[in-house]
């Protein structure tokens, strides 16, 4: 079989839950042939209403999708703390010697809108969405060794949300360090490329990870509204997203750099 990511390591940000974005992530670059590294934070899942962190189902089903040669591993850190990006980046690249793919699929949820948000809320989002995902792009920058081929290139991938195309009234912190991210791709791309990295970001769009099923959900209040905005008349699974990164990072998106590109099924365009 072809396995286009053999002998390449990829480390994906916050894969904590089976049902999650980093999850799938992980498990198609595995099943791709990448050795793949995943990090984690379970006291933030463990407040979330849709459900707690599982890392032995992830550890499992890691495992049982790597392809002969490949590895894994795992760890836990809090990304609110300043050190923690670069003490990760080192502990991914000591797994197998390398590393050529970033997946910075972290984030914080609970938020507040504009008319109630503190300082401390903005700075937790402002430290774990953005601070994390610029700190850790640095250190991979900065380890990573680039041999000059168009083969050879890094790739990082940011993740960003739908606060560019409506608003996301009762989410104002997570919104502005999101939008943060899609802002600052072409200046932190243009320092990256030289380096042989390929930075692009992408925003998922709804996408159901269970905050969006009627039992779990935290707006209960728009569920049925958000539903009926989806043109293909349902919400965006973690493969999805999941088919899209692993394209970016493998040899077919060797072109495509600088990128905020969707994958929302036509959910941005309000039809």
């Amino acid at each position: 079989m072809n396995y286009p990511l053999a002998g390449r390591t990829a480390l994906v940000t916050g894969v904590s839950r089976p049902k999650g974005i980093g999850y799938a992530v992980a498990l198609r670059l595995a099943q791709l042939g990448a050795s793949v590294v995943v990090h984690h934070f379970a006291p933030h899942d463990a407040e979330q209403p849709w459900g707690g962190a599982d890392v032995e189902a992830v550890r499992s089903g890691i495992r049982s999708a790597l392809v002969d040669g490949a590895q894994t591993a795992d760890f836990h850190a809090d990304l609110a703390d300043a050190g923690a990006a670069a003490s990760l980046i080192d502990e991914a690249a000591a797994v197998t010697d390398r590393l050529d793919v970033l997946v910075c699929n972290h984030a914080r949820s609970g938020d507040a809108s504009i008319l109630d948000v503190s300082a401390e809320l903005l700075d937790a989002h402002w430290n774990v969405n953005a601070r994390a995902s610029f700190l850790l792009t640095q250190r991979f920058a900065q380890l990573f060794s680039w041999d000059g081929s168009e083969h050879g290139t890094g790739r990082a991938i940011w993740f960003t949300s739908g606060q560019l195309f409506g608003p996301m009234t009762a989410e104002f912190a997570y919104a502005a360090s999101k939008a943060a991210l899609a802002g600052a791709t072409q200046t932190a791309t243009a320092a990256l490329l030289p380096r042989g990295i390929l930075l692009n970001t992408v925003n998922p769009g709804p996408t159901n990870t269970g905050y969006l099923d009627p039992e779990t959900t935290d707006r209960p209040e728009i569920l049925d509204e958000l539903r009926a905005a989806m043109p293909l008349g349902r919400f965006g699974s973690p493969d999805d997203v999941a088919r899209l990164v692993a394209w970016l990072v493998g040899p077919d998106g060797r072109w495509v750099v600088g990128e905020v590109i969707s994958s929302d099924g036509g959910f941005r365009l309000g039809l």
